[in-house]
């Protein structure tokens, strides 16, 4: 009882202490900035890409964002600070493994903006954020790091795909593109889709270590736990061959006939690629897609021309292009 006693007078003693020596500064933009630790490296640049941890908070200690719980560090190229609500204002006085911590008034945050104020952060507050500097590399270096991990990831994408396959023997067929895949039921009387034909289809996606991210199906959703508040479960219908889907669902649904059933395996250049597909799907992901081509509604096709009678009689036509536009 003593040795718990006279170790909380010790925490309580040095924690006041360590209050006591915070000092607070300001930048030329009013930014209230202290550095808890403060190394001899060299100091962060313009245009250098910096690797951080953070802690967002309320003055009342309420956690808004933190890199730690959501597992991954931020990175950003340093640029200039361009409003007087940048807290990264303080970066070019930090180096790596330098920790620091800035207070920021939400009413500049705020400023012009009051309709946008939540209620947990009212006038006169501020919002409190912790910095770790965990990694300081120049714009060069980062693009070589980067470009590193990305052959790493591609090279293991194939051997985890094949890992996969052998795994679940799998007897599969691979198009040019690498679109691999297996039939778990064929129907050879069913009709065969063309590009601008509107499919109904079911299906389930996962990723190789066997997350389901997606499924028309309810009862595969809710058994794999999947949260898809205001889903309605039901077959997805789509036009073939225009883009509408990733590639590979695409191809694949060509190779399929009404009625079938099939097992896609999607290497990412045919799905997400290096982009991902938000949290559920990595970059170069390879993706599994059990898939069931319920319906195939014809489109209407156009009858081919009759061919002239005499060459020597031409009628001139105006053919119209029509153009896909992408919308960001």
């Amino acid at each position: 009882m003593k040795k718990t006693l006279l170790y909380a007078f010790v925490l309580t003693a040095f924690t006041v202490k360590v209050k006591a020596q915070e000092t607070w500064h300001k930048t030329a933009n009013g930014v209230q900035y202290h550095i808890f630790t403060k190394g001899t490296g060299p100091k962060i640049k313009p245009s250098d890409i910096v690797t951080f941890n953070v802690v967002e908070k309320t003055e009342r200690d309420s956690v808004l964002f933190n890199t730690y719980s959501a597992g991954q560090p931020l990175q950003v190229q340093v640029q200039p600070a361009k409003n007087v609500a940048d807290p990264l204002e303080i970066f070019p006085m930090l180096g790596a493994k330098d920790s620091a911590i800035v207070r920021l008034p939400t009413d500049s945050v705020f400023k012009g903006n009051e309709d946008k104020r939540p209620p947990y952060l009212p006038a006169h507050s501020s919002v409190v954020f912790t910095f770790k500097i965990e990694k300081v590399q120049s714009l060069n270096e980062a693009i070589a790091e980067r470009n590193a991990a990305i052959e790493k990831l591609k090279a293991s994408e194939t051997a985890e795909a094949n890992k996969y396959i052998t795994a679940n023997n799998l007897v599969v067929k691979t198009t040019p593109s690498g679109l691999k895949y297996a039939f778990t039921k064929f129907v050879p009387q069913g009709r065969k889709p063309v590009a601008g034909d509107t499919l109904v289809v079911n299906y389930t996606g996962r990723t190789l270590n066997g997350h389901v991210f997606d499924s028309s199906v309810e009862s595969v959703a809710k058994e794999a736990g999947l949260q898809q508040p205001g889903r309605t479960y039901e077959p997805f219908r789509f036009v073939v061959g225009s883009g509408q889907v990733i590639p590979g669902w695409d191809e694949g649904l060509l190779l399929m006939t009404e009625g079938s059933k099939a097992t896609f395996i999607i290497p990412s250049k045919l799905a997400y690629g290096e982009q991902g597909g938000g949290n559920d799907i990595p970059p170069y992901s390879t993706l599994v897609f059990d898939i069931e081509l319920v319906k195939v509604h014809r489109a209407p096709h156009k009858a081919a021309p009759a061919p002239a009678k005499s060459s020597a009689v031409r009628k001139k036509t105006v053919h119209k292009t029509a153009v896909k536009k992408k919308t960001s």
